[in-house]
């Protein structure tokens, strides 16, 4: 019986069995067009871009920087969004205030970061980062999540971030809206951005300090 399992297992491609723990089968790198970048930029009215090739965020530190023009005081929606409710994370504005909701694996509750003051009418650059400090026994990774509005630090709390992907299929990388199952119950499926213009969001994973990401941030937008 086993020579026939082996010989039909032969016969069928199957080989050589994988035995790899699911945690290291999602911790494989995966094949890259070009050389890995440690910034990537994505647009608003974009298709939204599939988690297998946008930024690998999972298990190291990054930055999501957003540069804005709020022209309605009331201005909300989604900044940039990537998962479902079964696992992602999401920035945005709600109440005249940035939010940062990391969904970790739909295990409730949210892990929700609010900044402490209000956004204003003009140019902003609005972000998160995240600092790594510790992995746990799973993988995932533990650390610092802390906003900015401009360069001013307006929040921050302790989180942890998932080692594996956000989903198997759909939901990708958005930015201006929340494509299908929303990340977060703080709003509904869409959630697209309106009462200003989103000029582009950065996420960043290599070593790059906040504050000099963002000056270089601030300064493409005041070009415009």
């Amino acid at each position: 019986m086993i020579e026939m399992w082996f010989s039909e297992a032969g016969k069928y491609d199957v080989l050589p069995l994988d035995d790899r723990s699911a945690i290291e089968l999602t911790q494989t790198a995966r094949p890259e067009a070009e050389p890995p970048r440690d910034t990537y930029l994505y647009f608003p009215g974009a298709s939204e871009v599939p988690e297998a090739v946008a930024v690998n965020t999972r298990g190291r530190s990054y930055k999501i920087l957003a540069n804005v023009d709020i022209e309605d005081a009331d201005a909300q929606g989604i900044l940039f969004a990537l998962g479902s409710r079964f696992g992602g994370h999401s920035l945005f504005i709600k109440g005249k205030k940035l939010w940062y909701v990391y969904n970790f694996l739909g295990i409730p509750p949210e892990q929700q970061i609010t900044s402490s003051k209000a956004i204003t009418k003009g140019k902003h650059t609005l972000g998160v980062e995240f600092v790594k400090e510790s992995t746990g026994e799973y993988g995932e990774s533990h650390g610092t999540a802390t906003l900015y509005i401009d360069d001013e630090a307006v929040g921050s709390a302790k989180i942890r971030t998932q080692s594996g992907n956000f989903t198997l299929c759909g939901d990708g990388l958005c930015v201006g809206r929340d494509s299908s199952d929303p990340v977060s119950k703080e709003y509904k499926a869409g959630f697209d951005f309106e009462g200003g213009t989103i000029q582009g969001v950065g996420v960043s994973v290599g070593d790059d300090v906040y504050m000099d990401l963002e000056k270089e941030a601030a300064a493409m937008l005041a070009r415009d």
